[in-house]
């Protein structure tokens, strides 16, 4: 036994880490020409978004949806029931919910984006203030959309992509408290993401999530989490943090999920499935407002704009989402391109988030100015170069309130190998040689919090 546990040991050292998986149905790829590549680029006004999936090689525009699902939730899927109201598939969900945030009331949503229109309808009338430690695309948009204003209150080390501090997904405590005490009577809840999303994926610590629902808890305003990643936080404070190493991720996100009133979340990240979404609370009173909203817009409580088979798969994928040896995995395998990213001479925003790597274009670009949006032209030359798509998380996304111009490559949840990754690198390192011959963009169309979904670019000569 101890020979075959040091030879698993050898192994996991050669290779990185131990897959949990093998491949049981695959799916077929290829790269276009380099001239196609170019056209369709033209085509599609030098945004990806724009781009049809089979014109891609290596699809690393999102992690959201588009993971591979496992035998035991395609199991699920089968057995899913499509009744309308109080269907077998929605209790299942309804009970694996209810025991990993242990938060009793539950409204599913058939997305992330949904659970954020229904909740914010229900509780912001306009004027109100909403910080959190970094708002992502849709929740800032949705707050917007309402007349409400999003507020970032990310840490100090957040701002510093290469300050290996392992938890630079956390609120600023001072600037916390200083807002809710300006701001008092204006802030209906504080939002906290996990994984921040906006900061390259970073965790935050569960010391940082207890002060965070201590502050808020001492204003008499309730935490609302921002759980899409929750998984792989509870992870990096197994991997990260003093005191949490013999914990599981379960028992983590147990605890974390108790120091809130509540959570949005999109099921197609750590709900390992390719659509869904819910919103769990402790009040019901806002779940009774929340799910009068939701009939409305998403359909009957008890599938909320999905079918009973997605209900089914997600019931399964947010439990196998908790277990150690696919974390490990997952953010093993982001670890592991970033390490290679960083050795051939990419800057990469460090240390590696849990979902995706996220490159400076700032400085792997620095002739190219903000205003001509150094991200998006990484973004193109990443596509024209390798057939690669990814998305820019910088001036284009976030407008003024960008601090660095980002390029997110965003891995999908078991569907990539390591040959796969190696061709993002070996881009990479064709991309860097010709670096100076880069050029920025001129924005044509496309306004707003989401413009980078819809804006169209020409090149800069």
């Amino acid at each position: 036994m101890q020979e075959a546990n040091l030879a698993l040991r050898l192994v996991a050292m050669e290779s990185g880490w131990l897959k949990p998986f093998k491949i049981k149905v695959v799916e077929p790829i290829s790269l276009p020409p380099p001239n196609r590549r170019r056209e369709l680029l033209e085509k599609a006004g030098y945004n990806l978004f724009n781009l049809d999936a089979q014109e891609i090689y290596i699809d690393l525009l999102t992690d959201s949806g588009t993971g591979a699902m496992s035998q035991a939730q395609w199991a699920a899927l089968m057995e899913g029931d499509e009744a309308y109201a109080g269907s077998r598939s929605f209790r299942q969900f309804l009970k694996t919910v209810q025991e990993i945030t242990g938060m009793p009331y539950v409204l599913p949503t058939h997305q992330g984006r949904a659970a954020e229109h229904v909740f914010f309808s229900c509780l912001l009338s306009g004027g109100e203030v909403i910080p959190s430690n970094a708002h992502f695309d849709t929740t800032r948009a949705n707050i917007q959309a309402l007349g409400a204003t999003p507020v970032d209150l990310p840490c100090p080390e957040a701002t510093d992509p290469e300050a290996d501090f392992p938890f630079k997904g956390n609120m600023d405590l001072a600037a916390l408290e200083a807002l809710l005490e300006r701001e008092k009577g204006r802030i209906p809840c504080v939002m906290l993401t996990l994984t921040n999303n906006t900061w390259a994926g970073q965790p935050v610590s569960l010391a940082n999530i207890r002060a965070v629902s201590e502050l808020a808890r001492a204003h008499g305003v309730p935490l609302i989490l921002d759980a899409a990643r929750h998984a792989e936080n509870a992870y990096f404070i197994h991997a990260r943090e003093p005191g949490q190493a013999k914990r599981p991720p379960r028992e983590i996100a147990r605890e974390v999920f108790s120091l809130a009133a509540g959570c949005l979340m999109s099921a197609k990240k750590d709900g390992l499935g390719n659509i869904g979404g819910f919103i769990a609370l402790r009040s019901g009173e806002l779940y009774e407002r929340c799910r009068e909203r939701l009939i409305l817009v998403e359909g009957f409580p008890t599938y909320g704009g999905l079918a009973g088979r997605d209900l089914a798969a997600l019931a399964v994928g947010l439990q196998e989402a908790l277990e150690l040896e696919y974390l490990r995995d997952r953010v093993g395998q982001v670890e592991w391109l970033a390490r290679r990213l960083r050795e051939v001479g990419i800057p990469v925003y460090w240390p590696p988030g849990g979902h995706a790597v996220y490159v400076d274009a700032g400085r792997l670009l620095p002739h190219i100015p903000r205003e001509a949006f150094p991200g998006q032209a990484l973004v193109c030359a990443l596509y024209l170069a390798g057939g690669i798509r990814a998305v820019e998380v910088g001036s284009l996304m976030l407008g003024q309130g960008a601090k660095l111009e980002l390029v997110r490559l965003a891995i999908p949840r078991r569907v990539y190998t390591r040959e796969h990754l190696e061709w993002v690198v070996d881009t990479f390192c064709r991309i860097k040689e010709r670096a100076a011959e880069l050029r920025g963009l001129r924005l044509l169309a496309g306004e707003g919090p989401l413009r980078h979904f819809v804006a169209r670019f020409a090149p800069l000569h």
